[in-house]
């Protein structure tokens, strides 16, 4: 919230020097179209800074009343009459007074001038109605300016604030689904452990210890969206080494994994626990043969898991897991890493192995 009203008054700031560098060139442009060669003639420049003026004044009646108060609010109909209304309003005042004042006045200064004794020949000038047009497109097009930045002022606050909503989304949607797999993964490891305590009370008791320190890393390391990628590893390791208590010493569990002891690679938590239980849950059966593989390796920008297990489907029978791990993992990719990731699974011809490949870009 704090980096967003910093933002904020940055982007008002930006804009406000903006706004006070453009009207300063548009204010000393006539300046430029003068003949400064005997100086600035200051009666001049007061005579012809009518037109900036009455810009800015129109510039900034839509920017800051008519679209904030009708347009926006989508009367239509009396913005444009407001502003149909104003444009009339200063054509007449232009053409019907001003600028034949100005003309007297410069009539009357040719008139005491030797030059204007001289005999001149001047070329026709375009009818009236042609200046009049185009006093009204050029009020038109400062009327709708006004409007169009004062409108991409707020689509700009619009995308922001549905930008910090999204951001918002997504961190209570991780947290919900970290709320769920917190249940779930405490669920099947103190299944585990009640398998041990039937047959090793002590191994048991050493178990609930690892457990506490496996609990501690859940409830309180990994709050934040990502974790150093060697902490969840240690994680991994523990989780597997629980894992093995209650599976035959006839599975074949195979772990390989290549990750710096020290890596500070930042990586969403638990993310991997939910394929490796999949595995686990799925790939071992009392009767076949049974095997799981697990692979971890991090690269430049890159972090993947790879498991492979031997294929053996519970049936619906079976309530050892509520199923909604491979979903929370799916949802948690687009949430973190949407575009970033690729993961490829699915079994072999036969259905007798599954295969999960998760790859990650960490940048």
């Amino acid at each position: 919230m704090i980096k967003r009203k910093l933002s904020d008054r940055s982007s008002n700031s930006l804009a406000m020097y903006i706004h006070i560098v453009v009207w300063i060139m548009v204010f000393a442009f006539p300046l430029l179209l003068e003949d400064r060669t005997n100086g600035i003639r200051w009666d001049y420049y007061f005579r012809h800074i009518e037109t900036p003026l009455i810009f800015f004044g129109v510039f900034y009646l839509n920017y800051g009343l008519l679209v904030p108060r009708y347009y926006m609010k989508k009367k239509y109909g009396r913005y444009f009459a407001f502003n149909a209304l104003v444009v009339v309003a200063i054509v007449a005042f232009q053409h019907g007074w001003y600028f034949p004042y100005l003309r007297s006045l410069q009539d009357a200064a040719q008139a005491v001038s030797e030059t204007a004794k001289q005999v001149k020949t001047s070329s026709p000038h375009p009818p009236r109605w042609a200046f009049i047009a185009r006093d009204i497109v050029m009020l038109g097009m400062t009327a709708g300016l006004g409007a169009t930045i004062r409108m991409s002022s707020q689509w700009q606050k619009a995308e922001a604030a549905r930008q910090e909503a999204e951001r918002n989304r997504m961190a209570a949607e991780l947290n919900n689904l970290r709320n769920q797999l917190n249940p779930h993964f405490l669920l099947n490891t103190l299944n585990n452990i009640y398998a041990l305590i039937a047959f090793d009370a002590d191994r048991a008791q050493q178990t609930v210890q690892d457990l506490s320190k496996l609990l501690r890393y859940v409830l309180y390391e990994n709050q934040g969206t990502y974790v150093p990628l060697c902490k969840e590893v240690d994680f991994i390791h523990n989780y597997i080494d629980l894992m093995r208590i209650r599976i035959h010493r006839d599975v074949n569990v195979k772990i390989d994994i290549r990750v710096r002891p020290e890596s500070q690679t930042p990586i969403a938590p638990l993310l991997f626990i939910s394929l490796i239980e999949n595995a686990f849950k799925h790939g071992i059966s009392p009767t076949a043969p049974s095997f799981i593989s697990i692979a971890i390796s991090e690269e430049e920008h890159e972090v993947r898991c790879e498991i492979l297990n031997s294929n053996h489907p519970k049936n619906h029978s079976d309530k050892s897991g509520s199923g909604i791990g491979l979903e929370q993992v799916k949802k948690r990719l687009e949430l973190v890493y949407p575009g970033k990731y690729t993961w490829d699974k699915g079994t072999n011809e036969d259905g007798s192995v599954y295969t999960s490949l998760l790859t990650i870009q960490t940048t």
